[in-house]
């Protein structure tokens, strides 16, 4: 679905209004490439003379940048639920630099009011926003972020990359897996290898913590595969 909204001048007016922004949302399971796409479009942008900022919150890295499984890694600024992202750009103008868009990953993350700020960015400032996240925790529940972004984005698309399940079908749905099992309650968000301090509900420090992308039946029977069967899973012949 696609949003497109356009200055209409009045009679006598030769002021030149700027081309719309749009605010475009990609989604998917881990492991798709959503990370990687984020980079490839900051790149593209980048060699048409634009000027953008990458913003991210929790990358697998523990550190501020944008950083994807296939090796690719750009610097970038950390946000957290308290970043007002307008001012964050208007400081950058008010520095001199251009911001013509923003690359945000880790957009499941973002509150409702985030992204209705990275809609005003686009509506009212006229900077495109290129928005990757989640579709789902691993409670197949919709983040925040992405409900709100799947409800004003301009243009939302899935991430065309295939995940595959153990069993070989598509992988749809990210399992939560501590100490070989899966969990299915807990807080919402715990980056697995980089959370230093455990907050309730939340593993253990030296709990064994990792993600896994299951299809749809085997995350509703909690099945991990043949050789990754832990305490209370069931054994797969």
């Amino acid at each position: 679905m696609e949003r497109r909204t356009s200055a209409v001048p009045v009679a006598g007016d030769r002021r030149r209004h700027p081309a719309p922004a749009h605010l475009r949302f990609f989604h998917g399971p881990m492991d798709c490439g959503k990370s990687t796409l984020a980079l490839q479009v900051d790149h593209n942008q980048a060699r048409q003379g634009r000027r953008g900022l990458l913003l991210t919150q929790g990358d697998r890295s523990a550190q501020p940048r944008i950083s994807s499984r296939v090796g690719l890694c750009r610097e970038a600024v950390e946000v957290d639920a308290g970043t007002d992202l307008r001012l964050l750009v208007r400081s950058s103008w008010a520095a001199g630099e251009r911001v013509d868009y923003l690359i945000v990953d880790e957009a499941q993350f973002l509150t409702a009011g985030q992204v209705d700020q990275l809609a005003e960015l686009v509506d009212e400032s006229h900077v495109d926003v290129y928005a990757f996240g989640l579709t789902t925790d691993f409670r197949t529940r919709l983040f925040p972020g992405t409900q709100r972004l799947l409800e004003v984005a301009d243009d939302v698309q899935r991430v065309q990359v295939e995940v595959l399940c153990w069993c070989g079908l598509p992988g749809l749905l990210n399992a939560r897996v501590v100490d070989g099992s899966m969990v299915r309650e807990g807080a919402t968000v715990v980056v697995a290898d980089t959370a230093p301090t455990p907050a309730p509900g939340e593993p253990s420090a030296d709990a064994d913590v990792h993600y896994q992308v299951l299809c749809r039946r085997h995350h509703v029977l909690g099945q991990l595969g043949p050789a990754a069967a832990g305490p209370g899973q069931l054994a797969l012949p």
